[in-house]
């Protein structure tokens, strides 16, 4: 992402400015204090980070936002990578993803899409299922239709910044297929419960609709848009979760590296040895792989390629499967004190692990680019 809109200097800018703010605000201490005191984020700099202009890239001009390059998918994981330099807090993928279905059928929602681009509220994606793996379009979230609207019976679990949350986006099955809504969380009916996370800031929860009333309105897009809606969403967390990974192992590989050439053994820096060397190589040529994957996905999702999806897949199939072993072996490289509590490798481990779960794991997305590698077989 940086490489491709580096030379753009309002691009340098929003790049540094976002840098700048997120050194400053939320350094490794402050996640470390946060955790301590079981923060998430604070509402208060999340609003500051709105302003910064990270809620409003994917949202057109017309409905109040707006992107610094004119492609609001690469600045969206630019602020991803950077993010991941310092394993920042914050609702930056759900909000997104949110919002990404909301611009795609923005009637009726148009206050929702202002207070989450103005950062006055927080929303989630409510897809995943107790003791179901990633399958965003087989909800047994049931959406009964009534006089008014429909009636949500259910629950959803590993909803990011649940408890945070003003508002979910709730995947349920109708009787005309698979639909989204718009429930408020203080809605009668709808439990909220903490979840542990291995993370150190990122938080989760179980949210149960019980009888949820909601209105017609609430719903987002038709029957018939939904599934496009739901692939759209997907493609951008997924992505985001790529762009963050990205910025964490350039991070941690560059402290490794430097290690490195700071400790010594026998009078000679220990990077100097041929044998670490040979993995300081294989961690550069992993990290070139997730970059060029991911930075291609970016474009696809930007352009709305056909091949988008595809992607994607492979992005998320080759970061997620590398990330955490590359991870460990800086773990590795650094000796002892890399398995202490007091050394900031396991902030960035604990990140990348928990990523490589979620919304799909890499087996998940290497039997989707099989799946629509023979889609494309057949259609030629």
């Amino acid at each position: 992402m940086t490489a491709n809109n580096g030379t753009n200097p309002e691009v340098l800018l929003f790049a540094s400015t976002t840098q700048s703010f997120l050194e400053k605000e939320v350094p490794l201490s402050r996640i470390r204090e946060m955790h301590e005191d079981g923060i998430a984020f604070d509402a208060g700099w999340w609003r500051r980070a709105a302003e910064l202009g990270w809620t409003s890239l994917l949202v057109p001009e017309e409905l109040g936002g707006g992107s610094v390059s004119g492609d609001g998918v690469k600045d969206l994981a630019l602020v991803a990578e950077i993010a991941g330099k310092t394993v920042a807090p914050g609702p930056l993928h759900p909000v997104s993803t949110v919002l990404a279905g909301l611009v795609e059928t923005p009637d009726g929602h148009e206050d929702t899409i202002e207070a989450l681009v103005a950062g006055e509220a927080v929303a989630s994606w409510a897809v995943y299922e107790p003791g179901r793996a990633w399958s965003p379009l087989t909800p047994s979230v049931t959406a009964t239709a009534t006089d008014s609207g429909y009636r949500l019976d259910g629950v959803k679990d590993r909803v990011e910044a649940g408890a945070d949350s003003q508002i979910f986006l709730v995947t349920a099955q109708s009787d005309d297929g698979v639909r989204q809504f718009l429930v408020p969380a203080d809605a009668t009916g709808v439990r909220v419960e903490r979840q542990r996370s291995l993370d150190m800031v990122k938080s989760y929860a179980r949210v149960e609709f019980d009888g949820v009333e909601v209105d017609a309105s609430a719903a987002v897009g038709s029957a018939e848009q939904t599934p496009a809606l739901i692939e759209r969403q997907s493609q951008i967390t997924t992505l985001l979760q790529c762009a963050e990974m990205v910025g964490i192992l350039e991070t941690v590989l560059a402290f490794t590296i430097q290690w490195g050439f700071d400790r010594h053994s026998f009078g000679r820096p220990l990077g100097s040895y041929q044998a670490l060397k040979h993995k300081y190589a294989d961690l550069k040529i992993w990290f070139e792989g997730c970059r060029a994957a991911t930075n291609a996905a970016a474009a696809a999702v930007a352009a709305r390629a056909p091949g988008a999806a595809m992607a994607v897949s492979v992005a998320k199939s080759y970061v997620g499967e590398y990330a955490p072993g590359m991870l460990q072996l800086c773990v590795q490289l650094h000796g002892g004190i890399g398995v202490t509590w007091e050394h900031d490798l396991h902030l960035f481990l604990r990140r990348v692990t928990l990523y490589r779960s979620l919304f799909g794991t890499p087996e998940d997305h290497n039997l989707r680019v099989y799946s629509l590698t023979k889609d494309m077989e057949q259609a030629s």
